[in-house]
């Protein structure tokens, strides 16, 4: 059964790179109880980084248990905790490759849409101390998703997901990514991807902009 197994908040935290110190909210926790889901995101939950983390467009970050296990393994790490890659939720059954942007869900009283793949910043490598994480991870097919939120109410771990529409274009989390990596058929997924009307604004305008470049 798809559903949340953990709904996670964070504070702003400063970690140090060589001599700066740069502040993140990477950093989340499970909370206990509902938590309040608004247009701009989870209710007590901080985004340093609004332009990239941040925004209605990307209010909710989500990240599959499945996942999890997959880094484990590869990494010979034993367990992570949930919220360790970022995320507000930490949820089950919503594989990359099976989620498509554009695509609708209940959960709790919320009503959330698929807008855009996670696209990590260095500071991903810094909280895995892997710098080459980022690629690795980029790559990987494994990124999570951003929601925005269509219905505002609360939710809470336990909570069942369910798909109330799914985009008739079809472009799976897994698959959009494709739009960022170099290959005879990039142009065509990101023709693919500025296809699906409710993508996100930001990558949309990113997107638009790796077309027009020499």
């Amino acid at each position: 059964m798809v559903h949340i197994l953990s709904v996670n908040v964070g504070k702003p935290k400063f970690i140090h790179l060589q001599d700066r110190a740069i502040e993140t909210g990477i950093y989340k926790l499970p909370v206990a109880g509902p938590a309040y889901v608004t247009k701009d995101g989870l209710a007590g939950d901080t985004q340093v980084d609004r332009k990239n983390h941040g925004s209605p467009d990307k209010a909710i970050y989500v990240y599959t248990e499945e996942n999890y296990h997959y880094w484990a393994t590869l990494r010979g790490d034993a367990h992570y905790d949930h919220g360790h890659f970022g995320e507000n939720l930490t949820v089950i059954g919503m594989a990359d490759d099976s989620v498509h942007i554009g695509d609708v869900f209940s959960a709790g009283e919320t009503i959330l849409q698929v807008t855009q793949p996670r696209v990590p910043c260095f500071k991903l490598g810094l909280k895995f101390e892997d710098p080459d994480f980022v690629g690795t991870f980029l790559t990987s097919g494994r990124t999570g998703f951003y929601m925005r939120v269509i219905q505002e109410g609360n939710i809470n771990s336990g909570d069942t997901i369910q798909l109330l529409s799914r985009d008739i274009r079809a472009v799976s989390v897994s698959n959009s990514m494709r739009a960022l990596i170099k290959s005879p058929d990039q142009r065509r997924w990101i023709d693919m991807v500025l296809a699906v009307d409710s993508l996100s604004s930001a990558w949309r305008d990113d997107l638009s902009r790796r077309i027009n470049r020499p």
